[in-house]
């Protein structure tokens, strides 16, 4: 999932909440209300979403015999000291 895309369908789907809860409520401050609850519920269900990719990833990599010994900060090419 492109970061893109998730912005365009996070805003249309923020859009058509807020325009949907205030006319079924008739407030402003009710809307808004719902408008943030969506905005919450669609950044954590993004960032499990993420979470899961790098999960199944790292597992994938393991369970092939991928595994890199080598700490991130140590792949400049430079000795060890």
């Amino acid at each position: 999932m492109y970061l893109g895309q998730f912005l365009v369908g996070m805003s249309a789907t923020t859009i058509i909440v807020a325009v949907w809860a205030y006319m079924a409520t008739g407030s402003f401050w009710k809307a808004l209300g719902w408008t943030i609850a969506v905005l919450v519920i669609l950044q954590v269900g993004y960032f499990a979403l993420v979470m899961r990719l790098i999960y199944s990833r790292a597992r994938k990599a393991a369970s092939q015999g991928k595994v890199d010994a080598v700490p991130p900060l140590h792949r400049d090419g430079g000795r060890r000291g």
